[in-house]
């Protein structure tokens, strides 16, 4: 079996160590045999919807989201073929705006993003920096807590069509008003939590790889790994003091 991953515009949103997130979701499924290869995707790369299962973009500020929301507009067609066709998508704070309608800053023009989930981002007056906990129905196992790092202005709003990730026990979430966080819409997944996300929480990893496996192979079981350490990071982080 085999993973591709496509790691969009790496150069430009890779703030706050969320390449991280490549690392993990790579490692294990090495550890478990399982083929993957990250691409990285630049401004100008031709995307093939076909080709890639696991999609991830990481965050950055204003000025690099510009040229990202425009890039997007050129590649709309084939990040929404990629999404129906149930490639995966993992998105963080800038990233995750970009996959909504739009991001409106507080100067300059609208952002447009690919609406491949059903919400918007507005800029905030405050910024939200703190350590975040979130309660989560996603996964199976006796676990259901997210943690990371959330760094952020821009305040998201979800719509019909699209559920959050989960419920704010620690932290200001998606707008500080309504206690959700993240959002979902089939495989597409988007979040506030920096950290990395992925190397603190192992569960969501690798539900994730699952999902990414099931495109080509169905259902699948993974093996269990010795995860001592990413549970001692997991647990020291979770309702840490924002």
């Amino acid at each position: 079996m085999k993973i591709n991953i496509a790691y969009l515009y790496p150069l430009l949103l890779n703030i706050y160590g969320d390449r991280g997130n490549i690392i993990a979701f790579t490692h294990r499924c090495l550890w478990r045999g399982i083929q993957v290869e990250a691409h990285e995707i630049n401004l100008g790369d031709k995307i093939d919807p076909e080709k890639y299962d696991f999609y991830f973009i990481g965050g950055g500020q204003d000025q690099q989201q510009i040229a990202v929301s425009e890039e997007f507009q050129k590649q709309k067609q084939f990040l929404v073929e990629a999404a129906e066709t149930k490639a995966v998508f993992l998105s963080i704070c800038g990233g995750y705006q970009l996959l909504g309608h739009y991001y409106k800053p507080h100067q300059g023009d609208e952002l447009k993003g690919i609406s491949i989930l059903d919400a918007y981002t507005v800029a905030g007056h405050n910024r939200f920096i703190g350590n975040v906990t979130v309660e989560t129905n996603l996964l199976a196992g006796n676990v259901n807590t997210l943690t990371g790092f959330e760094n952020h202005s821009g305040l998201t709003y979800l719509e019909q069509g699209t559920e959050a990730i989960g419920r704010i026990i620690v932290g200001n979430g998606n707008n500080g008003k309504d206690k959700t966080e993240g959002a979902r819409k089939n495989n597409v997944f988007g979040a506030y939590l920096h950290g990395s996300f992925l190397p603190k929480n192992p569960h969501f990893t690798d539900y994730l790889i699952k999902l990414s496996l099931e495109r080509n192979y169905g259902q699948q079981e993974l093996p269990c790994l010795d995860d001592k350490f990413e549970w001692a990071a997991h647990n020291k982080a979770v309702k840490r003091k924002y």
